[in-house]
C-alpha cells in the first residue's frame, strides 16, 4: 500500500475529510516525507517535537529514528488516529493542543532531563500559521538545534533568501539573525490530499548557538527593520523619519552620513549587520 493509499484508507476508516479552517493538506509524496527526514538527521539520542502530525504520516517514520517523539496536534480527530497508530510505541507521546499555547521551553527542559542530548521540530506548517509559530519557536529561545518544515513555496523563498536581495523581506532579517537556513526541495501541489492552490517547499533551519550579530538593543534592531519594510517603495531615509525614531528628518540624515549610507538607498537593500550598526548608533 502507498502512501496515498494509505491516506484514502485512513481517511475513509474514520469517516473525516481534511478541515480547511486548520489548513490541513494531507502529505502522499513519499519522495517529500523521506526528504524531510533524511535532512533531519535524527537520532536516538534526539527527541523530535512534531506540530500537526495530522494523520501521521512522518510521526511514523519519526518513531522509528527519534529516541522520543512528542506530537503536538490541535484537531481532536487526529488525536484518536495518531493514538490507534502508534500507541504501542514506548516512545510516543501527544499534547491536544494549539502549538502557541504549549509552553515548549519547560516541555524540553523536563524532557532532556533523561536521555536526550538534541530536540529537533519537524513539521508540515498549516500556511494560514506558519509566521508565527517559526518566530514562537526562535523568539523563545528554545533549546532546539534546527526546524525541518514544510512551509508556503513563497513563504520559503522568502525565509531562506539572503538579507538584502532578492525576494528578502522583514521576515528574512529575522531568521538569518536566529538561523542558517536551506532551501532542501520543492513540493508540487499535487503532493497533498486534497491538493492546496499552491506549490509548497521544504526548509531547513540551523538555529545558531548565539544570534548572527551582536547588537545593544534587539528589540530596537527589529523594529528598524520592521520601519523599513513597512513602507518598502519609500528609501530608508523617509521611512525611518516617518517612523519617528529621531526628532527630525536632518537627524536622520546625519546618522546615516555618519554610517556612510547613501541617503537615496532603500531598507530592502541593507545587510543584517546594516541594521545593526544604525540600532547600535541609535543607543
Amino acid at each position: 500500500m502507498n502512501l496515498y493509499e494509505e491516506t484514502k484508507y485512513i481517511l475513509k476508516k474514520y469517516g473525516i475529510t481534511a478541515n480547511k479552517k486548520l489548513g490541513q493538506n494531507f502529505l502522499i509524496d513519499e519522495d517529500a516525507v523521506n526528504k524531510s527526514i533524511e535532512v533531519s538527521k535524527i537520532s536516538k539520542s534526539d527527541l523530535v517535537i512534531e506540530i500537526g502530525p495530522g494523520l501521521g504520516t512522518l510521526t511514523k517514520m519519526l518513531l522509528e529514528k527519534a529516541g522520543k517523539v512528542i506530537c503536538i496536534e490541535l484537531d481532536n480527530r487526529m488525536i484518536e488516529i495518531l493514538n490507534d497508530r502508534f500507541s504501542m510505541y514506548d516512545n510516543f507521546a501527544v499534547i491536544n493542543e494549539d502549538v502557541l499555547k504549549v509552553n515548549l521551553k519547560e516541555l524540553i527542559k523536563n524532557e532532556k532531563k533523561g536521555e536526550m542530548i538534541d530536540v529537533k521540530i519537524v513539521a508540515n506548517l498549516p500556511y494560514y500559521i506558519t509566521t508565527p509559530i517559526i518566530m514562537k519557536l526562535l523568539e523563545d529561545r528554545l533549546d532546539i538545534s534546527s526546524i525541518t518544515v514544510m512551509v508556503q513555496k513563497e513563504v520559503a523563498d522568502r525565509l531562506t533568501a539572503i538579507a538584502g536581495q532578492e525576494n528578502s523581506g522583514a521576515i528574512t532579517y529575522a531568521i538569518r539573525y536566529y538561523t542558517e537556513p536551506e532551501k532542501i526541495m520543492d513540493v508540487p501541489n499535487t503532493s497533498f490530499l486534497p491538493a492546496p492552490e499552491v506549490n509548497s517547499s521544504i526548509i531547513k533551519l540551523n538555529v545558531l548557538k548565539e544570534p548572527a550579530v551582536e547588537v545593544k538593543d534587539e528589540k530596537k534592531l527589529f523594529k528598524i527593520i520592521k520601519l523599513a519594510f513597512m513602507q518598502k517603495r519609500k528609501t530608508l531615509l523617509n521611512a525611518l523619519t516617518n517612523g519617528n525614531l529621531l526628532t527630525n528628518k536632518q537627524e536622520v540624515e546625519k546618522m546615516m552620513s555618519d554610517l556612510g549610507f547613501d541617503l537615496k538607498i532603500r531598507g530592502e537593500k541593507l545587510s543584517l549587520e546594516d541594521f545593526k550598526r544604525i540600532a547600535d548608533y541609535l543607543e
